[in-house]
């Protein structure tokens, strides 16, 4: 059974062509830490940083799903959220973050 095989330049310039190529430079250690990660996930680098930019979410959409929530509790459990209640929420989350103790809610 003969194969049909392309010319490694023809699959190259056909995913060239679909891919967009940045290169992020970061320390060694970096690098080597998220070459790790993705080994352990069975996934290339490339997949990897993918993955996780898109799991991250942004200020914005951090924002929407903040207000989905407070809108959520509001009509379906009758809780009204303040901005002082929101404030005090930040604090606690700016002290964890801190490693400074806790005041309870």
């Amino acid at each position: 059974m003969a194969a049909l095989l392309e010319r490694p330049e023809m699959v190259y310039r056909r995913y060239t062509c679909v891919m967009a190529d940045t290169t992020v430079k970061v320390d060694p250690a970096v690098r080597d830490r998220l070459m790790v990660l993705a080994r352990e996930r069975g996934m290339t680098m490339r997949d990897l940083i993918a993955e996780l930019a898109g799991a991250t979410p942004t200020q914005e959409e951090l924002h929407k799903r903040y207000e989905e929530t407070k809108a959520y509790c509001e009509t379906h459990f009758g809780v009204t959220f303040t901005q002082e209640d929101h404030d005090r929420v930040e604090k606690v989350w700016q002290d964890l973050e801190a490693g400074r103790p806790v005041d309870s809610l």
